[in-house]
């Protein structure tokens, strides 16, 4: 049997008896995270013959230690890390010691990359912060150890590295020491361990070193292996369903993964939406039945009884059920380019359930460096603020505090699909079990047959001097000599009343949108034909707008006049201010314009006269 093979056997033979701890290590730049990880595993003896020939290969040719092996290349795998010298991605090593099994996550240590820190340590058990001995705390020190503490991390391991560059200096170990509990103080850490250490040279990783005889603490690899992280897992019985397996008729079963918990055959079980009871038949997997399932199984549920139980419902014990809310509070960190907006819609994924949501509140910024709460009107990438959300449906959940897989999810753009910000859950805001929609007498039905004609909304867009106002104007005259109801929107009328505590930045254009939508579908709901003249710039907003109405009674007219037309034409010499710098965030100009990519009509009023494109909107009717 090779050596390899030995080791491989050694090690699978350790996975079935041994506890696992996960953690990260995080901090500045250049402060030795992946060196450190590279010793772990080299002291753990987990790297095979193979790997050190080609870590001694790559140190040749990436390395920074000169002739020696560079520890550090084990775990900076992506080639833009080998040739910057620094981590951009996450990076996780599996290694192991008779007492314990690894995973560990190397996170960056750039701002920019914080977003892959976030990710890492919502799974963590245990935090090593790494402190350059030479620098002391930096920024960053203080923004991964809120990370850290926003995420749940109980344990934290203050490793001062690069000891050796000031010569195991006591002193200056004590001072960092002293001034990391300092800004911990507010963290709700349960423990901090100080370690000096040097990465490079081994010293008090896996033996004491002779040069901090001063010391008396564990080495870091002691620390790992003793650390007792037991009460960080809930023991709420959660079941998220995942599919709902059903391959003929005999059989009809909810597969997914037992989240926390533990659950029996026979127990009492409730789905959490509709709180339907029932008790469990069986629990099946790929390997047969059991009769119980512990927090991480892979699992088939069986119920004695039928039923409702959907992909995405979660299941718990009937005498635990959980709370449903529509409108919470949550810490939020933002994870793109792209700035968050008040009012906005996203999707959010809130353990495996999925609905709308949008930013109602941005209550304040958090700094991270005086911890000083900010007032804020979008937030930026990095940026962590406290905010309030409202969601399209309701959904379980709980606080972060007291469910790590109920109280934490992620926004999505609707667009890209992109991830745009993870949160955590504060609480419930019980807004809207206060709050009952009243029952009326009369229906939109009812008014529109007074009316004679059905309710529509009509949305004009385009840039400023499109000629919008101009059409929306002409149509309506045309109606009204029909005798049919109606009412204009307009934008510069509506920013004289309702919308005149808005301005033009991103953010006060999304919530302009939004209030223009919701009092659009009350005079639609009225039985009116509405049209509205806004420029209205982002596609987001406008199917926002859409969704709310209804595709049914959603005529979006796309008024495509090309720029340098409207600009001649600047009926309130907006262009000129903005071509002065005078104007910030004009459209066209200073701030984008998102062109619909699928209008019920685009028209050009440069190339065609007014009556006949009234003509041809009244035709899509």
């Amino acid at each position: 049997m090779s050596d390899r093979t030995e080791q491989l056997h050694r090690w699978l033979t350790e996975q079935s008896t041994q506890s696992t701890l996960r953690f990260i290590t995080c901090g500045s730049v250049d402060d030795g995270k992946s060196t450190l990880i590279g010793r772990l595993l080299w002291e753990s003896q987990q790297i095979f013959d193979d790997q050190l020939a080609a870590l001694a290969a790559d140190s040749r040719r990436h390395g920074t230690q000169g002739e020696q092996v560079d520890l550090a290349l084990l775990v900076d795998g992506l080639a833009a890390e080998r040739e910057q010298g620094i981590t951009i991605d996450v990076a996780y090593r599996y290694f192991s010691t008779p007492k314990r099994k690894f995973i560990v996550a190397d996170t960056p240590g750039h701002e920019q990359y914080t977003r892959n820190m976030v990710t890492a340590a919502s799974t963590a058990d245990v935090a090593v912060i790494l402190v350059n001995a030479k620098q002391g705390i930096q920024t960053q020190t203080r923004r991964h150890a809120y990370l850290v503490s926003l995420m749940g991390i109980r344990h934290i391991v203050l490793a001062i590295n690069k000891m050796d560059t000031v010569g195991f200096d006591a002193t200056i170990f004590r001072t960092i020491e002293r001034e990391f509990a300092q800004l911990a103080d507010q963290l709700n850490f349960a423990s901090i361990t100080a370690i000096p250490l040097s990465a490079l040279d081994g010293d008090n990783i896996t033996s004491r070193s002779p040069r901090s005889h001063w010391y008396k603490g564990p080495t870091l690899m002691g620390y790992l292996e003793t650390v007792d992280t037991s009460n960080a897992q809930s023991q709420r019985l959660l079941f998220p369903v995942q599919w709902v397996c059903r391959p003929d008729t005999s059989f009809r079963g909810f597969a997914g993964s037992l989240a926390s918990g533990q659950l029996l055959v026979g127990d009492a079980v409730r789905v959490t939406a509709s709180g339907h009871m029932a008790h469990v038949k069986s629990i099946v997997t790929f390997d047969g039945e059991l009769q119980k399932a512990e927090s991480g199984d892979a699992i088939t549920l069986v119920l004695d009884r039928e039923i409702d139980v959907s992909r995405g419902d979660i299941i718990t014990a009937a005498d635990q059920p959980l709370d449903m809310t529509d409108q919470f509070e949550a810490t939020v960190i933002w994870l793109h380019e792209e700035p968050g907006l008040t009012g906005r819609n996203y999707e959010l994924k809130l353990s495996n359930q999925w609905a709308g949501a949008s930013i109602t509140a941005i209550k304040h910024c958090i700094n991270i460096n005086s911890g000083a709460l900010e007032p804020c009107k979008q937030l930026a990438l990095n940026d962590i603020s406290v905010c309030n959300l409202s969601l399209s449906r309701a959904l379980a959940f709980a606080p972060y505090s007291d469910s790590t897989n109920l109280g934490s999810f992620i926004l999505v753009d609707r667009f890209s699909q992109a991830t745009v910000a993870a949160g955590l859950i504060n609480h419930n805001l019980r807004r809207a079990q206060n709050v009952h929609r009243q029952a009326l007498s009369i229906s939109r039905a009812d008014r529109e047959r007074l009316n004679g004609h059905s309710g529509k909304v009509i949305w004009f867009t385009g840039l400023s001097g499109s000629g919008k106002s101009t059409l929306a104007n002409a149509v309506e005259k045309e109606l009204h000599a029909q005798g049919k109801r109606t009412y204009i929107l307009d934008g510069d009328n509506i920013r004289q009343g309702l919308n005149r505590d808005l301005g033009f930045t991103d953010a006060d254009r999304v919530e302009n949108i939004r209030r223009i939508a919701e009092v659009a579908k009350l005079m639609m709901d009225a039985g009116l034909i509405v049209m509205t003249a806004f420029i209205s710039p982002f596609r987001a907003e406008r199917q926002m707008a859409r969704e709310l109405i209804g595709e049914d009674n959603f005529i979006e007219v796309f008024v495509d006049t090309p720029l340098e037309i409207c600009e001649e034409r600047d009926p309130k010499g907006l262009y000129k201010k903005a071509r002065r710098g005078e104007l910030p965030n004009m459209t066209g100009i200073n701030s984008p314009y998102e062109a619909p990519t699928n209008p019920a009509l685009t028209v050009k009023t440069h190339e065609m006269s007014v009556e006949t494109l009234v003509q041809m909107i009244l035709n899509l009717r």
